[in-house]
């Protein structure tokens, strides 16, 4: 037995994973991954770059998917809370243009696999977070691609909580990304599989 559980979502592919922490007055102490044991529960990836940021509370990061060079990640919250999504931008996917969230956070300790084809995004929920993740690819700054956060086909249930829209915090580049219906009628994304 592995110590990290799989928990299916709405859309295939895409993860909420359980790493087994063990603590006791001491502290605690877990696996953030092992290839073994990720194969085990049927998950075959090979990571060649971490990456990590720190945001303070109402930062949107996202949408992002490189439109080559796609990236698988594996990513999960080490200090504050996030709310981490996935949105589905597979061509013939049974559930193209819909998303998965999940709160990832130091306290939780869970994982987000998001498969290769998804836009990936996060809000800060915390004071401050620090947020890392593992990509199956290198990051290519010429491929980049991204997708409205506030996209009213996607409609996105970010837990702004008393935030105020007005007052998120996002970088002059997310807040241009076209929208679902803007993106399709365009080829940016067929290399997504």
């Amino acid at each position: 037995m592995g110590n990290f559980k799989k928990i299916d979502t709405s859309i295939e592919g895409v993860y909420i994973i359980e790493p087994t922490v063990f603590g006791d007055e001491r502290g605690y102490f877990m696996e953030t991954y092992s290839k073994k044991d990720f194969e085990e529960i049927g998950l075959n990836y090979d990571f060649v770059q971490d990456n990590q940021s720190k945001s303070r509370k109402g930062v949107l990061r996202g949408l992002h998917f490189q439109k080559e060079n796609p990236q698988a990640k594996l990513v999960r919250c080490i200090k504050g809370e996030v709310f981490d999504v996935a949105v589905d931008l597979r061509p013939g996917s049974e559930t193209y243009g819909e998303w998965e969230g999940v709160v990832l956070s130091e306290e939780n300790k869970k994982m987000f696999m998001i498969p290769r084809g998804f836009a990936h995004g996060f809000l800060v929920l915390s004071d401050e977070a620090e947020f890392v993740y593992k990509c199956d690819d290198i990051y290519n700054p010429e491929a980049e691609g991204g997708l409205a956060w506030n996209d009213e086909d996607v409609c996105i249930d970010w837990p702004l909580g008393n935030m105020a829209v007005k007052d998120l915090l996002t970088s002059k580049k997310d807040s241009k990304w076209p929208t679902l219906k803007e993106l399709k009628q365009t080829d940016l994304f067929k290399n997504l599989k």
